[in-house]
């Protein structure tokens, strides 16, 4: 059987009513990047105090901590995706669960929140290794000059540990883009859930996929690139080399 290729396919008309083809493509990569952007705040945040929590000397709150890592951690992200839109719904109250299945963007809110927290775990086991990997020397260096302890991880290790771990955290946040495909399963139409749509109505397949693989690869380059030039503005000689920022190191 042979395919019928046709790539001007992207400027022909879109039956979903955004546009050409083209323009529905569009419309999915701006879902994706908000998805995954507005991800990656929640993430970068409760994984900066998750991972924090993990390496102070209260024994209660590090397992309280450890127990949040592993849970999200090992859970797979389709399960979770489920878990969220379609399970807690039913168990938070009939008013919230109502409100919460009424929402206009309910796969959207959704799949930030899943992806927040799923993100969160795999940031605070690099914050947390960021911290331990510097010399024991500082924490001490920050109490000696009076600072308690709280002030220590803001204004001493936490700096420091946020530099090193800085391309570790580059690749969660192109893993976090990639990961927003799965919010398909929930109906948000992102790029990936787009790209699908434009192969069931015109059937051009490969056209379509390709021209998402593409977007992609130029989105992720992308980030690489910014990402790269940050990692050198704020490389610490001695803990930063040249060879972790390459292209390899993400």
């Amino acid at each position: 059987m042979n395919y019928n290729w046709n790539w001007r396919i992207f400027w022909e008309p879109s039956p979903d009513g955004v546009g050409t083809y083209m323009d529905t493509l569009w419309s999915g990569l701006m879902w994706t990047l908000s998805t995954a952007l507005t991800a990656w705040v929640m993430a970068l945040i409760l994984g900066a105090i998750i991972g924090t929590v993990r390496t102070m000397p209260n024994r209660w709150a590090t397992r309280l901590a450890n127990g949040y890592v592993e849970l999200f951690r090992n859970i797979p992200l389709l399960v979770q995706m489920f878990l969220w839109y379609f399970v807690m719904p039913e168990l938070v109250p009939n008013s919230v669960g109502s409100w919460l299945k009424s929402l206009p963007n309910a796969s959207f809110v959704t799949a930030v929140i899943c992806l927040g927290f799923f993100t969160s775990s795999r940031v605070a086991v690099q914050v947390s290794a960021g911290i331990n990997a510097l010399p024991r020397g500082q924490k001490m260096a920050g109490t000696a000059l009076g600072l308690t302890l709280p002030q220590t991880y803001r204004y001493v290790l936490l700096p420091m540990a946020f530099r090193i771990v800085m391309p570790p955290l580059t690749s969660e946040f192109l893993n976090i883009i990639k990961n927003s495909s799965v919010a398909l399963t929930i109906g948000l139409m992102e790029l990936t859930a787009r790209a699908r749509s434009m192969q069931e109505f015109s059937f051009q397949v490969f056209e379509a996929f390709t021209a998402a693989t593409i977007i992609y690869i130029v989105v992720n380059i992308a980030i690489v690139n910014l990402m790269r030039l940050l990692e050198k503005r704020i490389a610490i000689p001695g803990f930063i080399t040249s060879g972790t920022t390459s292209a390899g190191g993400h």
